[in-house]
């Protein structure tokens, strides 16, 4: 009886590795930090060796601590950081250019060029022009490496997404795959036919010959022989898909949000895809037994940064996880709204001019108002996000399901729930983007025979219910939106 499915969490910042119990818990973990390299201003990028690298330390490292073997795993789980973009070398699987990562803006001119697409795209797509998805850096590797075209024209390079390139190394260049979530972030996907589009990779000058296969999430994607013991691939996702579904969010409304530097917000639409009219981006969700599921994605561009802010620029805490205590030596936020505006507004705004602003300040206002201001901030711009999903999906929220490093600050989370009106859910295992994977992974091999079984074993450590009154929030939101206007009002003179 096998005991574990292996999941590989290949993130910005660091690779984990962790196995997962038949139960759905976290038996053991190993991780490594990545680094970025930033060649000029904006700029972000990563050694695509060294993050297969990482990979292989982290597995090598699982195995030594628990003292498993690959024969004991039933299946491996690959997520990982969307959109970065790899070309490689078909035939040696050599890199002909760094990664180039998901918030790198070294493309920003390339999707300038090809502005009187953007509606075009956004109907195939469901993504907004943005240097944020992979086929303008696809373009830009091809455009800034000599030969590059020719070669790819020839058949000779590919391109991938991290899973791709971990898929590729793992089988050691036997297959060359993704899965629809991946594809979907790519803006050469059309999310309607669920196919590679010519017409998108002739906008990009894209040979369709670099694409990789698109599967299904929980499917057989080759067997991992660079490592020993003939264990096969069985789940792939994106890191927010993965979470969405390691949160067990099956059903049409199930939502998650993840608090890390900024916030990232999933909401499953069921079976039809939600084109936006208000900010959000319409995505895939997944895809089992060829069956799609689709939803609708949000992002707050400053979540955690703003404690982050508070510890740095201002120096009122020595560490992050200090905010709560700090804030709760107030009793409330004197009336204090904090607009964290730092890099402009996210959805539903998408205000790049926008600046942060402190407002309602009085005499008797201290640091312990702000600080609570500006953790209300997170769960203020959250709503924002919900309640432009829930307008455009038609579906109530009644639970929200969280996860990330600030989803711990539990006034926060308290806060969370009082201004949406619902409850908040925290996993046992906050790993959710991993599990996410290992559940796809599990699905694929048989390691557990359906979602039902999966959800029976999702635990959550707390919850989190309305603690205030309805009229209380609204007032309390309708503060906030006034807040978000006058910052919206005021442009900076450079």
């Amino acid at each position: 009886m096998k005991k574990y499915i292996l999941a590989i969490d290949q993130g910005t910042t660091s690779t984990r590795a962790i196995l997962i119990s038949r139960q759905g818990e976290e038996a053991f973990k190993a991780q490594r930090s990545i680094d970025c390299f930033y060649p000029k201003p904006g700029w972000v990028e990563q050694d695509p060796d060294k993050i297969w690298v990482s990979v292989v330390d982290v597995v090598n490292e699982i195995l030594i601590v628990s003292g498993a073997k690959m024969s004991d795993i039933a299946a491996i789980g690959i997520t990982n950081q969307r959109e970065t973009s790899i070309v490689w070398d078909k035939k040696t699987g050599k890199a002909i250019y760094r990664a180039i990562v998901w918030q790198s803006k070294e493309t920003k001119s390339l999707c300038d060029k090809r502005e009187r697409y953007a509606a075009f795209i956004a109907k195939k797509t469901g993504l907004r022009m943005n240097p944020y998805f992979s086929a303008s850096k696809v373009r830009f590797i091809l455009n800034h490496v000599r030969g590059a075209q020719k070669r790819a024209d020839r058949g000779e390079l590919v391109f991938g997404t991290v899973d791709s390139w971990l898929i590729y190394k793992m089988t050691q260049g036997a297959h060359h795959y993704t899965d629809v979530s991946n594809a979907s972030r790519t803006m050469l996907f059309n999310i309607f036919d669920m196919k590679w589009d010519p017409e998108l990779c002739k906008i990009w000058n894209v040979p369709m010959s670099m694409l990789p296969e698109v599967r299904d999430n929980a499917s057989d994607y080759g067997e991992a022989s660079f490592f020993n013991g003939h264990v096969h691939i069985y789940g792939v996702a994106g890191d927010q898909q993965a979470a969405l579904f390691g949160q067990c969010c099956y059903k049409e409304g199930g939502s998650k949000n993840t608090y890390g530097t900024g916030c990232f917000m999933l909401m499953n639409t069921g079976k039809k895809p939600i084109i936006s009219k208000h900010g959000l981006l319409t995505t895939v969700a997944w895809r089992l037994d060829g069956e799609v599921t689709y939803a609708l994605e949000g992002s707050v561009f400053i979540g955690g940064a703003v404690v982050q802010w508070l510890r740095d620029q201002m120096a009122w805490i020595k560490h992050s996880a200090d905010s709560e205590g700090y804030a709760e030596r107030a009793p409330d936020t004197a009336g204090v709204y904090v607009v964290p505006a730092f890099v402009g507004l996210g959805t539903p705004y998408w205000d790049d001019e926008a600046r942060g602003a402190v407002f309602g300040l009085t005499r008797g206002a201290d640091r312990h108002n702000i600080t609570r201001a500006a953790l209300y901030s997170i769960a203020y711009q959250s709503k924002d996000v919900i309640d432009t999903m829930k307008r455009e999906a038609h579906l109530d929220l009644k639970v929200l399901k969280v996860d990330g490093g600030a989803s711990a600050n539990g006034l926060l989370m308290q806060f969370q729930s009082n201004i949406l009106q619902c409850e908040v859910r925290i996993p046992k295992c906050i790993e959710t983007t991993a599990l996410g994977a290992g559940y796809f992974a599990g699905l694929g091999c048989g390691f557990w025979k359906d979602c039902h079984e999966i959800e029976i074993n999702h635990a959550f450590a707390k919850m989190y219910y309305p603690s205030m009154e309805e009229a209380e929030a609204r007032r309390l939101y309708r503060g906030w939106r006034m807040a978000v206007k006058a910052t919206r009002v005021y442009k900076p003179r450079n």
